[in-house]
């Protein structure tokens, strides 16, 4: 599968090769003020059926999901790498704060990246429960808006006679 660039209005199922079978399936269509489009594009050497289809589109989907949950995070400018470890590390550092009326702090973590970390100490209940809460509201947010997407997916548009 690969981003392709093309003419607003694409057919998201089409036959390209009749003689060969060949059928490109496109998602996620955005169009550009000019009139052009940018999409995704993915070639079978049949026709695809409706499960292979939503199969398609969904794993992608679920995979932006997971790459945005996992990168698309920052705290005061630096980037936090929420892979599941660290949420997992992050909810055990916030726990045991507010289980210990902040007690078990400070609490150092690293953001950044391993070329250009970033070493970040919160000293305080309140510092911590900042992070934290802006950390998981943008995993929720982002589920959100991958449901929102899979949501709008409609099988009938990938419909040819």
């Amino acid at each position: 599968m690969r981003r392709v660039e093309g003419s607003s209005g694409v057919s998201l199922m089409e036959c390209t090769n009749p003689v060969k079978d060949k059928w490109r399936i496109r998602w996620d269509v955005q169009e550009k003020e000019n009139g052009s489009a940018s999409y995704m594009e993915e070639e079978f050497g049949h026709k695809p059926t409706d499960e292979e289809i939503r199969t398609l589109v969904m794993s992608w989907y679920n995979s932006q999901t997971d790459a945005a949950i996992l990168s698309g995070f920052a705290y005061n400018g630096a980037h936090v790498w929420l892979s599941v470890e660290n949420q997992y590390n992050y909810k055990a550092a916030y726990d045991l704060a507010v289980q210990t009326g902040g007690a078990t702090l400070p609490v150092t973590f690293k953001f950044g990246t391993d070329e250009v970390p970033q070493y970040r100490e919160f000293v305080t209940l309140e510092e911590l429960t900042d992070f934290y809460t802006k950390a998981m509201k943008h995993v929720q947010d982002t589920l959100s808006d991958g449901w929102r997407k899979k949501d709008a997916f409609d099988p009938e548009k990938y419909r040819v006679e």
